[in-house]
């Protein structure tokens, strides 16, 4: 399961030439250990085979305008389940302790939340505890894959095969919730964004929690966001 958490890792990461080269490493490792599927393995390849025959610059060009144009396709975690708020602070602060307290060094410049970045922390656990961590944004993965699917994007079998190897089966009232949010972030305007409120850091912090709790209290938290 280790391997197949680094090689999906690798797929949703930027495309670069390294990563080009190295797209049949990644295909020998996912048949060799089989952590997921045949069939879901089997619709990771269009995804695979992009990466490793297309344009590097066209390849780079389309991932920004999935991952980083678009807030609703966004790779950071977090971004889905707070949003802008203070609890997404908070719950980084909380993630990046929990990657201290297990050994993991980030040495990427990158957010706690950040999916690739996740999932490599994911492959140093062990497999029961990685399964349990995997699931408990699973309603998120799910979302994401559902959004990327309908744009007719290969990196939709990416987040399929996270979701199957979670083991864990999404709930409906979540999977609902999120999408409600979505659509009421991509109806606010620009000019909106920047009126809201700046996120103050300094002020007092929630209670704190594991990072489960916080994933657990999010999705009951956006029903309320929602009708408010």
């Amino acid at each position: 399961m280790s391997m197949t958490l680094r090689a999906l890792s690798a797929l949703l990461s930027y495309p670069t030439a390294e990563l080009q080269a190295h797209v049949g490493e990644i295909r020998a490792v996912l048949e060799a250990e089989a952590a997921v599927p045949r069939k879901v393995r089997a619709r990771l390849e269009p995804l695979l085979c992009a990466l490793e025959t297309e344009d590097l610059l066209d390849l780079q060009a389309a991932y920004c305008e999935l991952f980083d144009q678009s807030r609703a396709l966004s790779l950071h975690l977090f971004e889905h389940v707070h949003g802008d708020s203070r609890e997404r602070g908070q719950a980084m602060i909380d993630l990046g302790q929990q990657y201290v307290d297990r050994g993991f060094v980030m040495s990427a410049p990158e957010l706690p939340d950040y999916l690739p970045l996740f999932l490599e922390f994911l492959s140093c656990l062990p497999p029961a505890e990685a399964r349990e961590w995997l699931g408990q944004p699973v309603h998120v993965l799910t979302v994401l894959e559902r959004r990327l699917a309908e744009r007719g994007s290969g990196y939709a079998a990416v987040f399929q095969a996270l979701v199957v190897l979670s083991g864990v089966r999404p709930d409906p009232d979540d999977i609902a919730r999120l999408q409600a949010r979505i659509r009421t972030e991509a109806a606010k305007s620009v000019d909106q964004e920047w009126e809201e409120t700046p996120v103050d850091f300094s002020a007092p912090a929630p209670e704190t929690g594991s990072v489960f709790a916080r994933f657990r209290a999010a999705r009951q938290a956006l029903s309320s966001a929602i009708k408010g």
